[in-house]
């Protein structure tokens, strides 16, 4: 995943674009950078947050670098942003998105005999410069924009600053967000919607799916008007996001608050005690809480002040055994109690099968797992929301491949509708998998529902392989 920031200002905006991108910080663990423009033309800095927090890494950058624009980035992936050298002109150029059918677009490229592309550690290409390759094939930004949103499968949402301004450009079905903030002398671009609250900006707009502007210290210029067709992940809500974020006018805590409620009044289980898996399980606990009736609380505690989520190795054995560490109990609620434990998800299923181990081992009588959200079966092809390479991941996967056999064409749907025998013969192997004293997941209806906002404006992907 990643998120980005972006100030245009007629004062020195390198303050406002620190803070702005370091709001961003949940949504990456790898890279980050910031890039200005100013009375010295270009200017660049990207490091490793792998091992250190973005403010550490950027605290001297922030004091040498100086400019009136700028656009930053947290990145999962490829370092960004990157200055680049046309004939549109120098600009530099940050993305958010996926792109499936890289191989392809690159091979057309090299076709061309136009460009060459460098390669980042480990062989694979930075698709932000793939992005930039493919803008470049056009006469102007505009259309170069536009060409390379259509040419990709996938998705992509596209940050440029260029000499005279930044263009924003939304996803083409608006699968991640873009906001607009302003205040005297200033407007900013954020994928988080609270990101700039703390820096003076009041909320001036949110782009619509394929919107394109530019925005100056002056005014924001619409070039290329929303569409009609809206596809926004529903995951930002269930979990990317952060709690203080609201999207297309829908807050995520509240969202979460509403799901965890609406998971509460289809389940009939006995219970002492409602926790939720710190951090994005806890409001869904929260609301699942307060509509049964049963007790909140907080049985462990995430230890936060050196394990940063920052810091990630990409080994699943160590993220798994780090995840763990970062866990510590509070006996007195866990010894003897019946406990609902709520997680966001369950995708390999390793974290939580750990989590309720621990939980019993601290005293723990009965644990049983509601995820706020129904089962993951397809893996994401719009954004990159995780490191898996194989569908087969998925602990859904791999026990429908456990029960189907030597049976190829798997009936998914059979798998996706809770009412199917094939559904809850499923759930139980899963159960029983992990350890949980019981599973019950919550509903594809409810959960859009907790949303609050059309289904056919909501990606649901993930969970039922609708595009």
């Amino acid at each position: 995943m990643g998120g980005f920031f972006g100030v245009a200002s007629k004062e020195d905006c390198v303050f406002d674009l620190f803070f702005g991108t370091d709001y961003h910080s949940h949504l990456g663990t790898r890279r980050a950078g910031m890039a200005v423009y100013g009375e010295k033309g270009f200017d660049r800095s990207i490091h490793n947050i792998e091992n250190a927090p973005f403010r550490t890494k950027f605290e001297k950058d922030v004091h040498e670098m100086a400019g009136w624009m700028g656009i930053g980035c947290i990145s999962d992936y490829e370092p960004q942003p990157l200055l680049v050298r046309s004939h549109h002109g120098t600009y530099a150029i940050s993305t958010v998105g996926r792109i499936n059918n890289a191989a392809k677009l690159t091979e057309d490229i090299f076709k061309n005999r136009n460009t060459h592309f460098l390669e980042m550690s480990g062989g694979d290409l930075n698709h932000t410069e793939l992005v930039a390759a493919l803008i470049n094939q056009q006469d102007n930004l505009i259309d170069g924009i536009r060409y390379a949103q259509q040419m990709i499968d996938g998705s992509m949402t596209i940050l440029i600053m260029t000499s005279k301004g930044i263009f924003a450009a939304r996803d083409r079905l608006g699968r991640t967000p873009v906001v607009i903030g302003h205040k005297e002398d200033a407007y900013c671009v954020s994928f988080e919607s609270f990101a700039y609250l703390n820096l003076g900006y009041t909320e001036y707009k949110e782009l619509g799916p394929g919107e394109i502007v530019v925005i100056t210290p002056e005014e924001v210029r619409t070039l290329a008007a929303p569409g009609t067709d809206m596809k926004i992940c529903t995951f930002l809500w269930v979990y990317y996001g952060y709690p203080s974020s609201s999207y297309e006018g829908v807050s995520v805590e509240k969202m979460r608050y509403e799901c965890g409620a609406m998971l509460a009044a289809r389940d009939s289980v006995e219970a002492d005690t409602v926790a939720g898996v710190p951090d994005s399980g806890t409001p869904h606990a929260i609301g699942y809480a307060n509509r049964s009736g049963i007790p909140f609380s907080r049985p462990f505690i995430k230890y936060t002040p050196t394990w940063p989520r920052s810091f990630m190795p990409t080994i699943q054995s160590k993220r798994n055994l780090i995840a763990k560490m970062k866990l510590i109990p509070v006996h007195d609620l866990i010894q003897g109690r019946r406990l609902v434990l709520i997680d966001d998800s369950i995708v390999r299923g390793t974290q939580l099968r750990e989590t309720t181990e621990f939980l019993y081992q601290s005293g723990a009588k009965e644990v049983h797992i509601r995820p706020a959200c129904p089962p993951l079966v397809y893996g994401c092809k719009y954004l990159n929301f995780s490191r898996s390479t194989s569908e087969m991941d998925l602990i859904t996967r791999r026990v429908i491949a456990e029960m189907e056999g030597r049976n190829t064409d798997l009936p998914l749907t059979e798998y996706t509708n809770p009412e199917t025998e094939r559904y809850q013969e499923m759930l139980n192997r899963i159960g029983k998998q992990l350890n949980f004293t019981s599973l019950r997941y919550h509903r594809l209806d409810d959960m859009i529902q907790s949303v609050g906002i059309p289904a056919c404006k909501l990606c649901t992907y993930c969970w039922n392989g609708q595009e």
